[in-house]
């Protein structure tokens, strides 16, 4: 097992370090671990003048799987697009056609009083929003700030999929439901916008080849409200790359906490690189009070998806589901009466169940 270990910036690093103690302690003894850590964001930069080094590229091109902290630094976008060091994740998706990111949002029933929803609401939670991550406005030219004939200037991004982008992720989307509950809300706002328009007909064109599987639309206003008024009728939800940017973050809130909610952005050959929802939390880093349970359930989507190791990544959810069991909380997803621990003590919690 050959994984590229990317922690970026900010809290990336602790809750990276935290994840890779739990890898070591979830594989069996036996298994070759291979573990290759480069720079990235701005430690790419402070590296290599780039926060996506050409040597970091080749480190994760040659990696198994990819584990991904967080990039970006304050400031990030007074800089051109290209040297962001928030912008190093887009460009590695990108370089590796990661096209396909599941982030689920569940419930575990040790944290059901962490929600602000009501239990009655989000009770039984378990959907997977599935993104579609190289097209969209994200990557769509023509971009950019110029200046028009009246000397205003104006900012231009460009909204682009091609019909082979959005088949090859609806496919993805209609085989996970499959494995789920055989259900597939698309989320679109085809009644403004042209490409949202043909997401709709491709996405109903493909569900031709999958009947049984239930296929729905809704438009992206309407699905926000949904997931907080109704989020258990969905199961998966397919959406593209902007859409499904805002869909998850809201998601996540369902489940009480942004750290705790893991990644998965696949390619076809199952390489995945496997991140944590949240970003760097400048505010915070380096201070031990990040929640590390987002990465570390990272590490259990990268066992289940790029290695078939199914049994090391029940093992995995279940210390999780253990150390939550015995009252272990970081301060996001405190309450009163519980013991409160920093990120390493949280790693260090997950690794002891693990051995147990």
């Amino acid at each position: 097992m050959k994984i590229a270990i990317l922690a970026g910036d900010g809290i990336g690093k602790e809750v990276t370090a935290e994840a890779v103690k739990v890898l070591k302690a979830a594989v069996d003894p036996d298994t070759r671990l291979e573990l290759v850590e480069a720079p990235i964001g701005g430690a790419g930069v402070a590296a290599a003048g780039d926060p996506l080094p050409d040597e970091t590229l080749a480190i994760a091109r040659g990696a198994d799987a990819i584990l991904f902290g967080a990039a970006g630094e304050p400031g990030d976008e007074a800089l051109p697009f290209m040297q962001r060091p928030g912008a190093s994740l887009l460009r590695l998706r990108k370089a590796l056609d990661l096209f396909a990111n599941f982030r689920p949002a569940f419930l575990l029933p040790e944290l059901a009083g962490a929600s602000t929803l009501r239990a009655e609401v989000v009770d039984g939670l378990d959907l997977v929003i599935l993104r579609e991550l190289t097209g969209d406005l994200y990557f769509g030219e023509p971009r950019g700030v110029s200046v028009d004939a009246n000397g205003q200037r104006v900012g231009i991004n460009t909204m682009r999929y091609t019909e082979a982008e959005i088949e090859r992720v609806a496919r993805v989307a209609f085989e996970t439901a499959r494995q789920r509950r055989r259900k597939v809300c698309s989320v679109d706002k085809a009644n403004v916008l042209e490409t949202m328009q043909l997401w709709r007909e491709v996405v109903t064109h493909v569900s031709r080849d999958y009947p049984d599987v239930e296929l729905s639309h809704q438009f992206v206003d309407a699905a926000v409200m949904m997931l907080m008024r109704n989020p258990l009728q969905f199961d998966v939800i397919v959406t593209g790359n902007v859409f499904g940017d805002i869909l998850s973050d809201a998601a996540a809130m369902l489940t009480g906490s942004i750290g705790m909610l893991p990644s998965a952005s696949l390619a076809h050959d199952r390489k995945g690189l496997y991140e944590p929802v949240h970003g760097t939390a400048p505010d915070i880093a380096g201070k031990n009070l990040a929640n590390p349970l987002a990465a570390i359930l990272s590490v259990e989507m990268m066992l289940r998806y790029s290695f078939d190791l199914h049994a090391a990544a029940d093992r995995v959810r279940g210390a999780v589901r253990k150390v939550l069991a015995d009252g272990y909380r970081t301060g996001d997803i405190y309450e009163p009466g519980m013991k409160r621990v920093g990120t390493a003590e949280m790693g260090d919690a997950v690794v002891a169940a693990l051995q147990r």
